[in-house]
C-alpha cells in the first residue's frame, strides 16, 4: 500500500537544462509514478518577487511600515499579496516539503531567500501561542506533522564541506534552513541530498545523482529526521537557553541535536 505524499516542491534554479533542472524534473516525475501528488513552486520560471514591501501587505505608505506587524494585520484581514496568498495555500495542502537550491556563496540563493520572507511572516509562519498560552516553536508550529527535505548542490568537493574543510561544515550552513525556518515552523527535517562537484558532473553522474535522489525521495515516509531538541523537551530553561546539565561544556550549533 502507497503511503502517499503531497509534496510541495520549491525549486530555485534560473536554468531548466542545468543539473538541477534535470534533478528536479526527474525527482517529480519519479514521485507522480509513485503515486504521490506534486504540486510545483518553479522561483525563477514564475518570476517570484523576492522583495518585501509595503504593498504585498496592503500597508499604507503614509505610515511608518513595520513588516511584521503589518503581515500580520493583512494576514488576520485577508488582504495578502495574492502571490503571498497562493504559496501558503500550497503549503497548506502539503504534508512534505522539498527545498531545492544551489548553494551560493554558502547560502541559498536570494530569490529562494525572499520566499521565505515574504512567504514565511508572522501570524502565519511564527508568534503563535500553544493551548497554555505557551509561545511554540523548534518542533511544533505551522508544518507540525509535514516532512521537509532539502536538496542541495554545490559546486566544491565534498570534503570541502567536511568538519574540517575550509568551507564549513555543510550541517551547519544549512542550519539556517532547517533548524531556523524549518524546524522552527515545527517540520519534520529530513537530512539533506548533497550534490557535490556540481560544476563538473557528466551526464553519467548526473544520472547517479538522480538514482540517489529518488531512492531519497521514496522513502521519506519512513526516514529519520535530524535529531534537533525540540524547544519545550525540558533541555531549554525559560529563556530558551540550555540548561547547564545538557551537553556540558560544549558550544556551537551541535548543542542542539540530541
Amino acid at each position: 500500500m502507497i503511503n502517499r505524499m503531497n509534496v510541495l516542491w520549491i525549486l530555485a534554479h534560473p536554468e531548466p537544462r542545468s543539473l538541477n533542472g534535470f534533478l528536479a524534473a526527474e525527482g517529480q516525475r519519479a514521485l507522480r509514478a509513485a503515486g504521490h501528488e506534486v504540486e510545483v513552486s518553479d522561483l525563477y520560471t514564475m518570476d517570484w518577487n523576492p522583495v518585501v514591501d509595503a504593498a504585498s501587505y496592503a500597508h499604507d505608505p503614509a505610515k511608518r511600515f513595520q513588516v511584521a506587524q503589518a503581515a500580520k494585520k493583512a494576514h488576520e484581514s485577508d488582504v495578502l499579496a495574492a502571490d503571498i496568498r497562493a504559496e501558503q495555500q500550497k503549503i497548506n495542502r502539503a504534508d512534505t516539503i522539498v527545498v531545492q537550491f544551489p548553494m551560493w556563496w554558502f547560502g541559498m540563493p536570494a530569490i529562494l531567500k525572499g520566499w521565505f520572507d515574504r512567504v514565511w511572516h508572522l501570524g502565519y509562519a511564527y508568534g503563535k501561542r500553544g493551548p497554555h498560552g505557551e509561545w511554540i516553536g523548534y518542533g511544533d508550529g505551522f508544518l507540525a506533522g509535514k516532512r521537509a527535505l532539502a536538496v542541495v548542490t554545490m559546486g566544491g568537493p565534498a570534503w570541502l564541506y567536511g568538519e574540517r574543510g575550509i568551507h564549513g561544515s555543510v550541517d551547519e550552513l544549512l542550519f539556517p534552513l532547517q533548524h531556523g525556518m524549518l524546524f522552527y515552523a515545527g517540520a519534520e527535517v529530513l537530512p539533506p541530498v548533497l550534490i557535490c562537484g556540481a560544476d563538473r558532473f557528466t551526464p553519467e553522474e548526473g544520472e547517479t545523482a538522480f538514482k540517489e535522489l529518488r531512492e531519497r525521495l521514496l522513502a521519506i515516509p519512513g526516514a529519520e529526521p535530524i535529531p534537533y531538541r525540540t524547544q519545550n523537551s525540558g533541555d531549554y530553561d525559560e529563556k530558551l537557553v540550555l540548561r547547564p546539565d545538557v551537553a556540558p561544556g560544549m558550544t556551537g550549533l551541535g548543542v542542539h541535536l540530541t
